[in-house]
């Protein structure tokens, strides 16, 4: 085994790669309102899944067991983090494969080179000692997260994404906008005008049928798999019981990448580790309900270690870190690293729907990237503070989330940490802002029903401030940042405790006996 820490160290390293907003939330967020297409596109995907998954989730009688199951897994297996790591080296090496560590992106992108170097040269190579030139990818969101592709052209690899969705986004020159859709914000007509313009040899009377499509996609892919001698993937599981791999997608070019090259390198986050072999009877309930809405899972691929004579013979795995145990530090933040990217949460998000995952900056966009990557990178990461403040907390996530993380919770504990991180800097403002203000006299005012019940007598002059029109459209100090954007409807003439008490007033003594008999 390798000589590695695998604790939490005193100062956990800092994330870095595709994990930072590349300009304020807010400001991106607002262009990409005016892009009407792609709102189109949005909305027309998002609600097609979320309502297949409605479907097939209430099919299962037990599925909130389901939830419960799964996020007790991923709870055990981050409490017992350093064992389980160093029990899936233990019986990934013993089966014949390599392991890496990898603290950051720079070190995981410095071995996944250095073993395609090793790998001997491809068809395309100019001499025996230049090595591959040439790989084929899996999906995978840990190496978009350590900006692999980059790191390997810049070097003369070339990285041939396979899966559908990735190969649009590669040859569109764009980046993903959705962990499990990466093009979900291209229509077959814009996917059709891509190919054309950069796929090799492509039907110059290739139509926007997703059949057509699909097949012109395939050709283009079958030379690179039957020529490419490295293959990389990321990882869904770890088995650390036996050191097992999994990968699941619903093409089937993933498994063309896992058995027909000579190698095989694995990168996978820290985080993706199980237990045992049966927990996985757990996830491939929730994953495939969760991500595309259907009962299972098209194609599942396991593999551990080396066989001989079968599929790869120099099988590696790159154990990545990457900021991920500075989440685990995070008592309030770490059960972000329970994530399995099914990409429920941002199907039902408001927020995502309308602003798109490139508002985001992150390969993690949505409500599950505005809570993990300022974790990787550290709240007082000037690139991702606005993250945390690109939701409306409405829970839908929480709700939709197949292992229950409590996203709103850790929005608000990450504003928290924004806020007095601010607050803690030299020559920061001591005096209490408009918010403050704002915050501490509603905290006054709803600690006491008969305070509440003082403020309410005064909702008549909120119907005066609206108008005739019925709505409140412009708002003094900070209410301005709020009525920029929407208008806020009249207040009614009376607040619910009124009308209850009202109605409660007006029922017969004898109602609340009867009441009160039929609640013994």
């Amino acid at each position: 085994m390798t000589a590695v820490s695998l604790g939490i160290p005193a100062v956990p390293p800092r994330g870095f790669g595709n994990i930072s907003e590349l300009e304020p939330f807010p400001k991106y967020a607002k262009r990409e309102l005016g892009n009407a297409q792609q709102r189109r596109n949005l909305t027309h995907a998002t609600h097609t899944i979320r309502d297949k998954r409605l479907k097939v989730v209430s099919e299962l009688p037990d599925w909130e067991a389901l939830r419960d199951a799964g996020s007790a897994i991923k709870t055990e297996a981050m409490e017992r983090l350093p064992e389980l790591l160093a029990q899936f080296e233990e019986q990934f090496t013993a089966r014949g494969g390599t392991v890496h560590w990898a603290r950051d992106a720079a070190e995981a992108n410095r071995i996944v080179e250095e073993l395609i170097r090793a790998a001997g040269p491809d068809e395309t190579g100019p001499d025996e000692n230049s090595g591959a030139t040439e790989v084929v990818k899996v999906k995978s969101m840990a190496t978009q997260e350590i900006g692999l592709n980059e790191y390997l052209e810049e070097r003369g690899i070339a990285a041939f994404e396979t899966d559908l969705a990735e190969l649009i986004v590669q040859l569109g020159h764009d980046k993903p906008s959705h962990i499990l859709v990466p093009a979900i914000h291209k229509n077959r007509t814009e996917i059709r005008d891509i190919f054309l313009r950069e796929m090799p040899g492509v039907d110059p009377d290739l139509t926007d049928e997703p059949r057509r499509l699909a097949m012109a996609a395939r050709a283009h892919l079958r030379a690179k798999f039957l020529s490419a001698r490295v293959a990389i993937s990321g990882a869904n599981f770890g088995i650390a019981e036996t050191g097992t791999l999994g990968v699941v997608e619903s093409e089937g070019n993933g498994r063309m990448c896992l058995t027909l090259p000579e190698t095989l390198i694995t990168v996978m986050g820290i985080e993706k580790v199980l237990p045992r072999a049966e927990d996985l009877g757990v996830f491939m309930q929730l994953l495939p309900r969760s991500s595309t809405g259907e009962r299972m899972n098209p194609y599942t691929s396991l593999w551990t270690g080396v066989t001989p004579g079968d599929g790869p013979q120099n099988v590696h795995v790159v154990i990545l870190d990457n900021g991920r145990t500075r989440a685990l530090a995070d008592r309030h933040g770490r059960s972000a690293l329970h994530c399995i990217r099914c990409s429920a949460c941002m199907n039902v998000c408001p927020v995502y729907e309308r602003a798109g995952g490139h508002a985001y900056g992150s390969t993690y966009p949505g409500p599950i990237g505005a809570i993990l990557s300022p974790l990787l990178t550290g709240i007082e990461a000037e690139e991702n503070k606005s993250l945390p403040y690109a939701s409306s907390l409405c829970g839908a996530c929480f709700d939709a989330c197949p292992v229950k993380i409590n996203i709103p919770e850790i929005l608000v504990h990450l504003r928290g940490e924004d806020v007095e991180e601010r607050r803690s800097k030299p020559g920061a403002r001591r005096l209490p802002s408009q918010f403050d203000l704002a915050m501490t006299g509603a905290s006054w005012a709803m600690s006491d029903g008969a305070r509440m019940g003082l403020l309410e007598r005064g909702l008549p002059l909120g119907k005066v401030a609206a108008g005739r029109d019925g709505v409140i459209s412009k708002l003094p100090g900070i209410g301005a940042g709020w009525t920029q954007s929407r208008d806020i409807p009249a207040p009614p003439a009376e607040s619910f405790r009124q009308q209850w008490k009202k109605r409660d007033g007006s029922r017969p003594a004898t109602d609340h006996a009867a009441t009160e008999g039929e609640s013994k």
